[in-house]
């Protein structure tokens, strides 16, 4: 075709008389290089016209694909008109290296094509993870590990599609790489470990990123960053980032705090033994607060009890759980609880309690001011004596 073209091209300037036959040349190369350009230039501006229109729908995937395109296109319209531009010089020169030409094009056609999958590819991911264009949005985390395996499968098939292109037999590559993976696989044990581990944790997700976590087995806590395919980054509440091969959550326990449904208040308050008789109202309005507190949760459980006699105090159990999961708010709710509390005990005249040591003496022995000594009471001299018995409670 590009033969009988620059054959009529030529019959039609040699009748003018005009220019020679590098002349020629580079008025073909220069009109195809054009018009290249121009043609780039338009299908450019329509595809950002049809994405202009298509906004205004609420189909997001028509906007996705056409954004997706948009320079793929421009592209292979820049590809085809260095083609034909390379085809018409070797027609002319006949030069060896012109010779490519078929082969570049396909290699390019290869790559462009690519190129537009992995954009697509990519706004796909952030549509279905986007909760502003999506009701229900997808796990970011799953849809992030789907995205890097479509975009890692097309890879694959370009570069073999392209060594067919070059030549290369593709069953021999992959025979090759049946027997090189073992040889592999034995090399780089660690490696692969860690990539099945990356690939439990997207399947099961027993974190997703912005999730705070923590294993009891190991000194991890912090919150995820990034889940990747060998490591996963945790940025420690230090703000330190933490690097941890994937392979170690397939063999430790992990705690998922940030999917906790309520924070809990475990705390063991202690009132004097003076104030045994006022137990049971105490315990009564304790329970009755947290029952009307307004960021207690009383679906859950609530246990407000006289539970021990400890050594110095009396005990009270105290059991609930909050509304909030949010560690700052936590603390204020759990602060005004305990003031609450303590304005209970106030309130029914007795005491928090605080360790204390009663000291029981036998009659007639009295202390010794400064000796920490004891005496007889009869004794005039002062005569320091030993009681024969002394009671610690």
């Amino acid at each position: 075709m590009i033969d009988t073209l620059l054959a009529t091209f030529n019959r039609w300037v040699e009748g003018f008389g005009l220019m020679s036959q590098g002349w020629r040349v580079g008025v073909i190369v220069f009109i195809l290089v054009f018009g290249t350009a121009t043609v780039a230039y338009i299908a450019s501006h329509v595809i950002r016209l049809l994405e202009a229109r298509f906004e205004k729908t609420r189909n997001l995937w028509d906007d996705a694909l056409l954004h997706a395109a948009r320079r793929p296109v421009v592209a292979f319209v820049w590809l085809q008109g260095v083609y034909w531009a390379a085809e018409v010089a070797h027609h002319y020169s006949g030069a060896e290296i012109f010779k490519v030409n078929e082969t570049a094009l396909e290699l390019g056609f290869i790559w462009v094509l690519v190129w537009a999958l992995l954009r697509l590819i990519k706004q796909a991911e952030k549509i279905l993870s986007s909760p502003l264009k999506m009701q229900k949005p997808m796990d970011y985390t799953t849809v992030n590990a789907v995205s890097k395996l479509s975009k890692a499968v097309v890879i694959i098939t370009a570069v073999l599609i392209a060594m067919q292109s070059l030549g290369y037999s593709i069953s021999g590559v992959l025979a090759f790489g049946g027997v090189g993976g073992i040889a592999v696989g034995f090399a780089a044990k660690d490696l692969l470990a860690n990539f099945f581990g990356g690939m439990i944790v997207h399947l099961d997700r027993p974190f997703k990123v912005g999730d705070w976590i923590r294993s009891p087995d190991r000194t991890i806590e912090g919150t995820v960053e990034h889940i990747g395919w060998r490591v996963t980054t945790i940025r420690t509440f230090d703000q330190r980032p933490l690097y941890v091969p994937n392979a170690a959550f397939t063999t430790i326990a992990v705690e998922n705090p940030s999917r906790m449904t309520n924070r809990r208040i475990y705390e063991t308050i202690g009132v004097r033994y003076a104030d045994v008789k006022q137990m049971p109202e105490i315990v009564a309005d304790i329970r009755a607060m947290l029952e009307h507190h307004e960021e207690i949760d009383t679906r859950r459980t609530l246990i407000v009890n006289f539970v021990a006699f400890n050594a110095s105090s009396l005990d009270i159990m105290v059991y609930t759980f909050t509304k909030t999961t949010d560690w700052v708010r936590f603390h204020e709710i759990k602060q005004d609880v305990l003031l609450k509390i303590s304005d209970i005990i106030e309130q029914h005249g007795a005491e928090v309690a605080f360790p204390t040591r009663t000291l029981h003496l036998p009659d007639g022995v009295r202390l010794v001011a400064g000796t920490g000594q004891t005496a007889d009471v009869g004794d005039p001299g002062g005569k320091d004596t030993r009681p024969e018995h002394s009671e610690e409670t």
